[in-house]
């Protein structure tokens, strides 16, 4: 489709639904990067990290893809984010929180086949409590720190869970994990530090098979993939580690509507604070998207939009619900209300847009705001 026909067919979606901007979820490339990850660990299992709505993409449209393309284990941090899904589901997929369950959560978790992640000895006993007093053996899987030092039971823990376990006649433990602080970084000492530890964590109990690689943790060996790997930035298109070309395929695009344009002359004070002052007389347009959308306020005099391969720099600060950008290196009259740029897609990847914010994909994926117009393909 040209530029002219698409911005065309996007300016009628949003106005038909008052939208500003257009966001595009390929559930498509969803799927080959999950046959991409899947193959990539065989003959391990791959899992999906659907946590935080998928991040931020939409679990209940996301979840039965992935379970269509074989995915039978998921990953959530919180237990009313499992509840979500559940529906979404069939009785072959299996529901893991991360997190671990709430005091209170266990008995409705039990009921709704909700498998827990035990990360403390306190977790471990109300979980079996939940068992004997349902009278029902409950599955569950066991975390470990191996040198993150967030979640899981530390190395002093061992020893006493070890004989927690051997009485325990309440819980089948499904397998063993940890999770990866620096997969992202193929060179960092710590993967192979964590993965030392993870090894002697499995000699001490050496009756479950092991979880351990996320996203950047597939692409290191198949020392890291265990028995189940469980992806989540890669799924989304971000790039599962720092170095080279990224692996998956893109998954967002997101275009933004031109509210307003402007010639202003030198000297002219953009935005909040005056920040930036045009040096040279300067046409300007102001777009219907600011942090309040998941554009952080760090892109502010920094960052940048697209129109046809042209980059377009954001002046001044990123305001709430806008944004203004220089749009002097194109033609006069190229914008006018309702033309469309791109925020990412062909010419900004979600890493570039990231980079320019000072943070992670992972930040600006879960950001991204409802006022857009979800299109899913």
């Amino acid at each position: 489709m040209d530029n002219g026909i698409r911005n065309n067919r996007i300016r009628e979606w949003t106005s038909n639904e008052g939208a500003s901007g257009y966001l595009t979820i390929d559930l498509g490339a969803i799927r080959r990067n999950y046959e991409k990850l899947s193959a990539a660990v065989s003959p391990a299992k791959a899992a999906a990290v659907v946590k935080a709505d998928s991040y931020g993409l939409g679990a209940t449209k996301i979840a039965p893809v992935l379970l269509s393309a074989g995915c039978r284990h998921f990953f959530v941090a919180h237990f009313c984010e499992a509840i979500e899904i559940s529906p979404h589901l069939s009785d072959e997929a299996r529901i893991f929180v991360l997190n671990g369950l709430q005091p209170g959560n266990e008995t409705p978790a039990a009921e709704a086949d909700i498998i827990p992640v035990l990360n403390s000895m306190e977790q471990l006993r109300r979980w079996s409590a939940t068992a004997r007093a349902i009278h029902r053996r409950l599955p569950a899987v066991l975390q470990f720190d191996t040198g993150m030092s967030r979640l899981g039971f530390p190395p002093e823990e061992r020893s006493f869970l070890v004989e927690e376990l051997r009485s325990n006649q309440d819980l089948d433990i499904l397998f063993i994990m940890s999770h990866l602080a620096s997969a992202d970084d193929e060179d960092s000492q710590q993967n192979g530090d964590q993965l030392s530890e993870m090894r002697r964590i499995a000699e001490e109990f050496p009756a479950f098979g092991v979880c351990f690689a996320n996203s950047g943790g597939v692409f290191l060996s198949n020392e890291y993939h265990g028995v189940l790997a469980r992806p989540g930035i890669a799924l989304y298109g971000g790039t599962p580690n720092n170095g080279g070309s990224n692996p998956m395929e893109p998954v967002v695009s997101l275009d933004v509507a031109v509210i307003q344009t402007r010639t202003v002359p030198a000297g002219a004070r953009v935005g909040y604070g005056a920040t930036f002052v045009t040096k040279t007389e300067t046409r300007l347009a102001t777009i219907a998207a600011g942090y309040a959308d998941g554009l952080p306020r760090s892109l502010s005099d920094s960052g940048a939009v697209y129109y046809n391969g042209v980059r377009l720099p954001i002046v001044g600060r990123v305001s709430m619900d806008s944004i203004t950008i220089d749009v002097s290196a194109l033609p006069a009259g190229t914008l006018s209300l309702g033309s469309l740029v791109e925020v990412i897609g062909p010419n900004q990847t979600l890493e570039m847009l990231a980079a320019d914010a000072g943070t992670i994909s992972y930040e600006i994926l879960t950001s991204l705001g409802h006022r857009y117009r979800r299109q899913y393909r």
